[in-house]
């Protein structure tokens, strides 16, 4: 029986799809990860935004084109925050977020099931990794309970992979695996026996000799012992994705962010302290319900102060069942529209910027493509690389010229 796992949403719904292909390899079925001809799909489902639901309800009908007699399996946020679209579009089983391995005793079942979410990490699945680059999830669940985002009620509190099990899959990654990135809902609420604890995590894998780098973290994790700790790391790569949402202080209350931008300025400058040459991105959210023309303004001014080396924007999309939706009139798409493209643009320069001011790096290389081998510094800049390599290798380059989504760069030494 050949199944195709099918992937949407984030770096951890990437991770739980890749192990339940392993899993489901290890049971005897003919698993991958392709939109083609199956006997049966696995849709890994989405629902940060509207339009992330709207994919995951689309992909059904995408995977119907190969096959419209396959069976068709649904879990994941979108799936635990509303089974009926699903079950209206005539899918086999559904389950949500929780109990994702027992969705591989369904296979031969019709129906429904939405297992209590946890209060403990569910440590029953594993992926395999083959490529350079490898996500290990060590946390799900959050507590933040941010006024616009539906992922608390869908995954459940924050709940924590212990230190060994971690270990051990890293200990299990192919020798071809020369970085591991760190995945999880929040991340920065990572705890070791009831306390901050990532810190602790990257000390214990960085005796492994691969690069090592955090998807995601809060302002709150930021402060002199927790920099100390990683600057004494032999393989942490300086990249922090500090999520902002916004760059107005009235909005960060009405979003229920637990920070000023005070506070978060003071943390970038501090990490710069440490990592000189840090890449700094963000998430940022325009258009939220409340956000005036004049507080959409400080936050172009202050992303610009705090000079990010890469935004990421997304127009504010209203979730049912948020505290947002319950008080504030949604703004028009017009609007957020126009502030999206006006921060693209202050975005796209801060980013060339920083490529600028960057000469010299270490690119792990991912893979080649017309002849140039692409990959990521350890500040994270995509760089196509000019000259002698293979996959999996980490060269030094110097860096050129910007050059599509990165720079272009020459290898100088393998």
């Amino acid at each position: 029986m050949k199944i195709s796992v099918l992937t949407l949403g984030c770096k951890v719904n990437k991770y739980e799809s890749d192990a339940l292909i392993f899993e489901l390899k290890n049971r005897g079925f003919d698993a991958g990860d392709k939109l083609e001809f199956a006997d049966a799909y696995i849709i890994n489902t989405c629902a940060v935004t509207n339009e992330a639901e709207k994919k995951s309800r689309q992909m059904i009908e995408r995977a119907r084109k190969f096959n419209k007699d396959a069976k068709i399996f649904v879990m994941g946020c979108a799936s635990q925050n509303r089974p009926c679209q699903f079950e209206e579009k005539g899918v086999n089983f559904v389950i949500g977020t929780a109990g994702k391995k027992k969705l591989l005793d369904e296979l031969e079942n019709l129906g429904r099931k939405l297992f209590d979410l946890p209060t403990v990490y569910e440590d029953d699945l594993f992926s395999a990794q083959t490529l350079s680059r490898a996500f290990i999830k060590i946390q799900d669940g959050c507590n933040n309970f941010c006024s616009y985002c539906i992922i608390p009620y869908l995954r459940g509190r924050s709940r924590s992979r212990s230190v060994e099990s971690v270990v051990d899959e890293v200990k299990r990654l192919p020798e071809n695996v020369n970085e591991i990135v760190l995945v999880g809902i929040d991340v920065s609420s990572f705890e070791v026996d009831g306390q901050k604890g990532l810190a602790t995590l990257l000390e214990k894998l960085d005796c492994f000799g691969k690069r090592l780098r955090l998807s995601s973290m809060e302002d709150n994790l930021v402060d002199e012992a927790f920099l100390q700790r990683l600057k004494n790391l032999k393989n942490f790569c300086p990249h922090f994705h500090l999520s902002l949402q916004s760059g107005s202080d009235g909005v960060l209350k009405k979003m229920n962010r637990k920070y000023t931008t005070a506070r978060f300025l003071d943390s970038v400058n501090l990490i710069r302290k440490y990592f000189p040459f840090a890449g700094i991105t963000t998430d940022v959210i325009v258009g939220f319900p409340t956000e005036t023309e004049q507080q959409f303004e400080e936050t172009c001014e202050f992303v610009q102060k705090v000079k990010f080396s890469q935004l990421h924007i997304f127009p504010y999309s209203q979730r049912s069942g948020t505290v947002a939706s319950k008080l504030y009139q949604d703004l028009s798409g017009k609007v957020k529209a126009e502030r999206l493209k006006k921060l693209e643009e202050i975005g796209n320069k801060m980013k060339l910027d920083f490529i600028s001011k960057n000469k010299f790096g270490k690119v792990l290389i991912e893979e080649e493509n017309n002849g140039l081998f692409e990959g990521y510094t350890e500040n994270y800049i995509k760089c196509y690389c000019k000259g002698q390599a293979k996959v999996g290798d980490v060269v030094e380059v110097e860096i050129d010229k910007p050059y599509k989504q990165g720079a272009l760069c020459n290898i100088v030494k393998s």
